[in-house]
């Protein structure tokens, strides 16, 4: 992939994208901080600021990545962040950090589903299927709005100008830094005494956003579809928020561990963002 200087169509693009994020963003922040109204109109005041910007420059929407693409890139986007937080939630389980499982969690699932007679296993099978897949459309419609931005517009755009390497590392600070004022001002960090400190905190979510934000634009430039971001986005915000957080028995300590601003993972993240750190160099250039 050859990389061109940056134009000025891409800089006057990226510099009208970017005051739109602030602007909307900022409005919908000061909101939810303020009267704590929820995240989706924040997480579609990227979405919308993108189409904003392909509309005033008289752009071809189709170059947004609209399209399906192949059903492998698709299947992969769901499936991997299944498999890690997976992976750290059974580190979770089997360190001791958190339980497995939450019994009275699964009575009161039990219950609410009219299940009598199913047994823990089963009911926490019919749990984990139930959210992985009917889950789905709700998760979707959110991440969406996102990733419209991200990585329908914002991936892209870069790398037309930008090799793998700064453009992976690049879209995933920016990612993690406009998470900043709701971690920072709102209600987005962990408050209990048990938790890692503020900056700690910090550190654990920068490190699995740059990691996923890697895999991201990675499955962007290869299926050519928007739709991988969108469909990992929103597999990983299932799994954590809806399935294995429920699923885990809360210790004294376990806020430590626990959930992207815990330790366990973000770092369950990283090999995964450097498989594909590494895919991406060899495959469009370091």
């Amino acid at each position: 992939m050859t990389h061109a200087p940056m134009s000025a169509d891409s800089r006057r693009a990226l510099l009208l994208f970017f005051g739109l994020v602030v602007l909307l963003s900022g409005c919908f922040e000061f909101l939810t901080i303020r009267f704590h109204q929820g995240s989706f109109k924040i997480m579609w005041s990227v979405g919308i600021s993108a189409l904003l910007t392909v509309w005033w420059l008289k752009r071809d929407l189709r170059s947004m990545g609209w399209g399906w693409g192949e059903w492998r890139w698709q299947w992969l986007a769901f499936l991997i962040p299944m498999g890690y937080c997976l992976v750290a939630y059974v580190i979770i389980w089997a360190a001791g950090f958190g339980g497995f499982y939450d019994t009275k969690f699964i009575a009161q699932t039990r219950d609410s589903l009219g299940f009598t007679g199913w047994s823990d296993g089963a009911v926490i099978a019919w749990f984990v299927a139930s959210i992985a897949s009917f889950g789905m459309p709700g998760s979707l419609s959110s991440a969406l709005g996102e990733e419209i931005g991200w990585r329908g517009f914002l991936v892209p755009e870069l790398a037309k100008s930008m090799r793998f390497t700064r453009l992976a590392l690049l879209t995933g600070l920016i990612w993690g830094a406009w998470h900043l004022p709701v971690i920072l001002l709102g209600n987005y960090h962990n408050n209990s005494p048990a938790a890692l400190p503020l900056y700690g905190q910090l550190l654990m979510f920068f490190t699995g956003v740059v990691s996923l934000g890697t895999m991201l634009a990675y499955l962007r430039l290869k299926s050519g579809s928007l739709w991988t971001g969108a469909l990992a986005h929103a597999s990983h915000n299932l799994a954590v928020q809806a399935i294995f957080n429920p699923l885990t028995v809360q210790y004294a300590d376990t806020p430590k561990y626990v959930d992207e601003l815990g330790l366990v993972l973000p770092l369950t993240m990283v090999p995964v963002g450097l498989y594909f750190f590494l895919k991406g160099r060899r495959e469009f250039g370091g």
